[in-house]
């Protein structure tokens, strides 16, 4: 009898704890008709226990197809969605002392018969919708034998990819393209897409991945980057692939490149190289932008902390290597890349190293219009360059889990680079009525090299209660850079069509900067509720830095001995900054909210030791933050976001280094600057349909600044301009922009069609000798777009649509750039029998004539190539193609700044033929292609 009475009270005992657990925790949802929106009436809710799919709990939809489970225990479940004729739908979920209550929102049915019209199910399922993440299974979908990564995406539902390799999934950019959820040799997304064959993919997973803080918090912050990661069968995750490919051209044109993959398991190892003159430098080679450039003056982090180097900018100091289609460019790059993990994956490590030089020489021509409230200064400058940058890069990652609450991550990352820049430049200024004003002759040359390191520590750790965290991390950047150059520049100023003074210049430059900033980061999160949560966070900054930079006149007997102090000095800058932030994070139901702020305080102190002058300043930056995100469904919401953040006057407005790199513009600093304070707002709407591959977007932003610092421009009679910066009061600059566009696939003729709005524009203002100029620009256009792709026949995309371009200067409302544009693209690939293949890509440009600018510019740049494929396997493609095959590649651009309109004419690629052999390989889980 006792053993009988202890047996049902530890029996009581359990079951009040399991029924006591289990009062927590609920499901909820709507069962939709995905076609019509309607919700399903009596469909079958069932609960099922995810470790053994045994029947946990079982409901049924209200006449809205509303339902609602209660009662239920924590635990990993499976819940599936059932009605007559309708497919069914599965996800996978988690109960936890996290999640209170699930919100499924709408769950999409489809009817079988229309899955089965659309070939959404062949073998297995091709779409399948968990949560945030749509997965397709690549089996699904056929492809050509040997295309590549980009040639299967370009198949699937939602997924577009434009001929520079740029993609959109569900009418949003994709940012980041991972292979088996890590980056592939960093974080370029062509480099995965065009050079990794698709037969080798299993499955391709869609989703918002969240920021890394997010992730480790468990605090949604509503930050989202739209990623794809690309899941490799697992045959095919041990072996070895690669590519060759060679080209030869008329005009000299040349292009190769060799790429090596092997794949064993944890591990994987690549290199690749490239050379040629076509455009194409390197596998888009994206250095990280960690380090100040080279001859800045001051920049601000996202906290509004000022960073300065105070090394003056020459012209051509600003070059940072990258290839922008002006002049004739030479390139040759390579690199490798390792990575690891071990110990069941709990420590892992990956490196890079990468070399590479890029050359580009060339000429241009522009023509400037300065609008000035007693008339306009028009401006014809010609210039040529050769430049030539050398650069090399090695970084690695190391990351250990200590255990399953605490990690460490180690990065580090160095480069080191150097250069020769050359350029000569002249002008010649007139007035409104063709009178001279100035002339001018500018040759400059300059030899650089440079060194930059990296080094970051972060630490973080899960502490006892469910989402309470705790992170710290280190890290010191130190830059060098040393330059040593000749400027020599002949000015000639005239009066009454005669000439009435002359000025030259001819000085060796000598700079030297050395930069180091040190940040120390620690942030706490805090969960109130299960729904309220708090990050906090501590930042301490400290900057040290020198600058020495010379100019020395030549003397007479060819040396270059004699000192210019005006255009020298030795800066030595000391800056401290201390920042702490709070975000509140609230999420219920569909709606997530942020809000909090970021205050930091920072102390500056510089010192010219050549002039012994020191300034200093401290200033508070106060930036509040909210963003608002609602999910209507998994594949349907709405963003809203709101920033405020002060700009402190930069160094450069200060307090400038004085530069004389051009006699007809002089910067003078005003110490009486205050900071601005910037709104900012941003609204988005995202929603998309699998079935009929439809999908609709906008997105807009607003700003407008308070107290702005505008430029205060003197220009004399004959064009010299003195620039000194101001606060302009009871004037508010401001930005907008607007995008939308959509999509849909007609059923019957099988054909996507999809279009898009957009407009941006801005508000700015300046003063021009004394007279307040507002400057207005605003862009508006539409597109329209038709693709369509027949397996083994054809497949083309077409897009085109008109602009029109609002851009003015008070001072002079009728000497305007208004005017009309037209942009289109295209591109086509046709399979003919005997393995034959032809493409094509093209673009058309037409601006209009306008006020400013009487001349219209029109081009038609088509590219055009015949390629057949060899072996059984199609692995080796020879190929004929013309680039530009009208000749109509003719550098332009035409912009406005304040009451400066310009217009510039450059070299860049034209007409060639190249021949091109590609042969790609590979060995792949003990398959081997012969060829």
């Amino acid at each position: 009898m006792k053993q009988l009475f202890i047996a049902l009270i530890v029996i009581s005992t359990g079951w009040l704890s399991a029924v006591a657990q289990e009062q927590g925790f609920a499901v909820q949802g709507v069962v939709i008709d995905t076609v019509s929106d309607v919700g399903l009436a009596q469909a079958s809710i069932v609960l099922m226990q995810a470790r053994d799919s045994m029947l946990y709990r079982f409901a049924r939809t209200d006449q809205r197809g509303n339902f609602r489970i209660d009662g239920l225990a924590a635990g990993e479940y499976l819940l599936m969605a059932t009605y007559p004729e309708y497919a069914d739908y599965v996800e996978q979920f988690t109960l936890d002392s996290a999640v209170g209550t699930i919100d499924f929102g709408s769950l999409g049915l489809v009817l079988r018969t229309k899955l089965l019209e659309e070939v959404l199910v062949n073998r297995s399922q091709a779409i399948t919708i968990r949560g945030d993440t749509t997965e397709y299974d690549a089996a699904s979908f056929v492809i050509q034998p040997n295309a590549k990564v980009e040639d299967l995406l370009k198949q699937l539902p939602g997924i577009q990819v434009d001929q520079d390799g740029k993609i959109t999934a569900q009418g949003q950019t994709v940012n980041k393209v991972l292979v088996d959820g890590e980056e592939f040799f960093g974080d370029d997304p062509v480099l995965v897409t065009r050079n990794l064959r698709g037969d080798m993919v299993d499955k391709v997973q869609l989703y918002d991945k969240q920021s890394d803080q997010a992730e480790f918090t468990g605090v949604d912050d509503g930050e989202r980057t739209r990623t794809l990661n690309i899941q490799l069968k697992d045959d095919q995750k041990k072996g070895y692939f690669g590519k060759v490919d060679a080209g030869a051209g008329t005009n000299d044109m040349y292009q190769g490149q060799v790429m090596f993959n092997r794949f064993n398991d944890k591990q994987r190892f690549s290199t690749f190289g490239t050379l040629g003159n076509t455009g194409r430098t390197g596998l888009n080679w994206q250095d990280a932008q960690r380090y100040a450039p080279s001859g800045s003056m001051t920049f601000m982090d996202d906290g509004g902390i000022m960073f300065t180097s105070t090394g003056g900018q020459d012209d051509i100091e600003s070059w940072s290597g990258r290839y922008d289609g002006q002049g004739i460019p030479s390139a040759l790059n390579g690199g490798v890349y390792y990575s690891n993990k071990w110990n069941d994956g709990r420590q892992s490590i990956n490196g890079n190293y990468k070399i590479g030089e890029l050359s580009v020489n060339g000429s241009g021509a522009t023509i400037t219009q300065n609008e000035l409230p007693g008339g306009a200064i028009h401006t014809v400058a010609d210039q040529t360059f050769d430049r030539r940058i050398f650069r090399q890069r090695g970084g690695a990652i190391f990351e250990t889990q200590f255990d399953s609450t605490s990690t460490l991550k180690v990065t580090v990352d160095g480069t080191l680079k150097n250069g020769e820049t050359a350029a000569f430049n002249q002008s010649m200024g007139t007035d409104a009525f063709g009178g001279m004003l100035n002339e001018s002759m500018r040759r400059t040359t300059n030899d650089t090299e440079g060194q930059d390191a990296y080094l970051t520590a972060l630490w973080t750790k899960k502490l006892r209660k469910q989402g309470r965290t705790l992170s710290w991390e280190v890290n010191e950047t130190i830059n060098q850079s040393r330059s040593n150059g000749r400027l020599y520049a002949a000015n000639s100023f005239y009066a009454d069509g005669v000439i009435d003074s002359t000025s030259l210049v001819d000085q060796m430059k000598v700079n030297d900067s050395r930069n180091s900033v040190f940040n120390s980061n620690i942030t706490y999160s805090e969960p109130f509720t299960k729904t309220l949560s708090m990050v906090v966070n501590y930042r301490l900054s400290a900057n040290n830095g020198t600058s020495l930079r010379q100019s020395f006149n030549e003397t007479g007997t060819g040396g270059y001995t004699d000192l210019d102090s005006l255009y020298s000095n030795d800066f030595k800058l000391n800056q401290l900054a201390n920042q702490l932030g709070a975000i509140l994070n609230f999420r219920k139901g569909k709606s997530t909210l942020n809000v909090g702020t970021r205050i930091s305080r920072v102390q500056f102190n510089q010192t010219d030791r050549y002039a012994d002058n020191h300034f200093g300043r401290s200033f508070t930056n106060h930036n509040p933050q909210l963003t608002w995100q609602y999910r209507f469904s998994q594949q349907k919401s709405l963003r809203f976001s709101y920033n405020g953040n002060n700009t402190q006057p930069t160094i450069n407005q200060i307090q400038p280094v004085r530069v004389n790199d051009d006699p007809l513009n002089i910067v003078l600093g005003n110490p009486n600057l205050k900071p601005s304070f910037t709104n900012r707002i941003n609204l988005s709407y995202n929603s998309f349909r699998v079935i009929g591959n439809q999908y609709i977007y906008f997105s807009g932003s607003f700003s407008n600044t308070g107290n702005p610092i505008v430029s205060n421009v003197n220009t004399d009679a004959v064009g010299r301009s003195v620039l000194q910066y101001a606060n302009l009061n009871g004037k508010s600059p401001m930005n907008y922009s607007f995008y939308s566009g959509f999509s849909k696939n007609i059923k019957k003729i099988n054909v996507d069609v999809g279009g898009g709005l957009e407009a941006n524009g801005n508000t700015y203002y300046n003063l021009t000798n004394g007279e307040l100029n507002k400057t207005q620009n605003s862009t508006y256009s539409g597109n329209l777009t038709i693709r369509q792709y027949i397996q083994k026949k054809y497949g083309f995309n077409i897009n085109f649509g008109p602009s029109y371009t609002y851009s003015r200067a008070s001072l002079q409302q009728q000497r305007n750039n208004d005017g009309w544009g037209l942009n289109g693209r295209f591109g086509f690939s046709i399979f003919l029998p005997w393995k034959l293949e032809i493409t094509s890509e093209g673009r058309y440009t037409y601006t209009a004539p306008t006020a400013l600018f009487d001349e219209n510019f029109e081009q038609f740049i088509v590219d055009a190539s015949v390629g057949k494929k060899f072996l059984k396997d199609e692995t080796l493609r020879f190929s004929i193609g013309v680039n530009d095959l009208f000749n109509q590649n003719r550098g332009f651009s035409r912009y406005a700044n304040n009451n400066m309109f310009t217009q510039n004419s450059y070299t860049t690629i034209t007409r060639f033929l190249l021949f091109s052999l590609t042969w790609d390989f590979s060995k792949m889980g003990g398959v081997s292609v012969q060829n």
